[in-house]
């Protein structure tokens, strides 16, 4: 049986991984942060799952859970790493607690980071270890190649998570350790429901106030139309499986327009286009 570690399994597109890889014969070592989600999962998934116990942040908790996964791999390489775990800070950088964009940094860019050394030896940079090499699966967004406003905290650290990826890839070569992205735009989870809750009042004497709220409608409209999280999970399955992978693999749901004036319109129609939906044109 391969093994595979999965960061942020407790809900979202970590949670419906873990379920497809384990279908697909994969054993998973998820990652959560309460024991009540570990024990939850390990009763709904059975044999197939091994929860862990960690903050993606906490690099003692970390090693703690790579050497767990070491003892119960005896001697054999783990097939795969997903860094999925990852939050969403928003909001006008301007006006951002600074403190907040730190969190953003250090959970979407440190923790992958933090993680990927604590399992690069399982993968295979431990040449002690039998088997083939495995490979490494880092979530990104649409936001790490396109950043909207008021998500700048968010895309900055998914676009720091591209550059990492992309360096890591050509670093791990000489170990035969694949790299790769997916870009998925939004999906389908409950996080939507979170982001339609998020207090505004903050930014009451914010020139940006009446336009957040515009902001958040749309937001909102869009994640809780976008991709159902199980399809996620089996591209995820595909980048970890499927002989020679792209480098990066975009997931986002929409009208073929709509995708070629995003991905071909210039920078600047783009910004008038955001700016014309949003409210965020300048008045005379």
């Amino acid at each position: 049986m391969k093994s595979v570690v999965v960061t942020g399994v407790s809900t979202g597109i970590g949670n419906a991984a873990a379920r497809v890889l384990a279908k697909k014969g994969f054993r998973v070592f998820g990652s959560v942060r309460k024991e009540d989600d570990a024990a939850a999962l390990k009763k709904d998934l059975g044999e197939s799952f091994v929860p862990l116990v960690f903050d993606v942040t906490d690099e003692a908790g970390i090693a703690l859970a790579a050497s767990q996964v070491r003892e119960a791999l005896k001697g054999e390489k783990l097939a795969g790493l997903v860094n999925n775990a990852g939050i969403a800070v928003s909001g006008p950088l301007i006006d951002l607690d600074p403190d907040e964009f730190r969190k953003q940094m250090e959970v979407n860019v440190t923790g992958p980071f933090l993680v990927t050394q604590a399992f690069a030896p399982l993968l295979g940079t431990d040449r002690a270890l039998k088997g083939e090499p495995g490979r490494i699966v880092n979530i990104s967004s649409v936001a790490g190649i396109r950043a909207m406003p008021f998500l700048g905290p968010y895309a900055a650290s998914k676009f720091a998570l591209e550059g990492f990826s992309e360096a890591l890839r050509r670093e791990l070569m000489m170990f035969r350790i694949d790299v790769v992205v997916i870009g998925p735009g939004p999906v389908k989870t409950a996080i939507w429901d979170k982001a339609e809750e998020i207090d505004i009042s903050r930014y009451a004497n914010s020139p940006y106030r009446p336009i957040l709220e515009n902001f958040q409608k749309v937001f909102v409209g869009q994640g809780r139309d976008g991709l159902p999280a199980e399809k996620l999970g089996e591209l995820i399955l595909k980048a970890l499986t499927t002989p020679n992978p792209k480098v990066r693999y975009s997931a986002v749901k929409g009208r073929l327009a709509e995708k070629l004036v995003m991905n071909f319109a210039s920078k600047r129609t783009l910004d008038k286009m955001i700016a014309g939906m949003l409210g965020l044109k300048q008045k005379d």
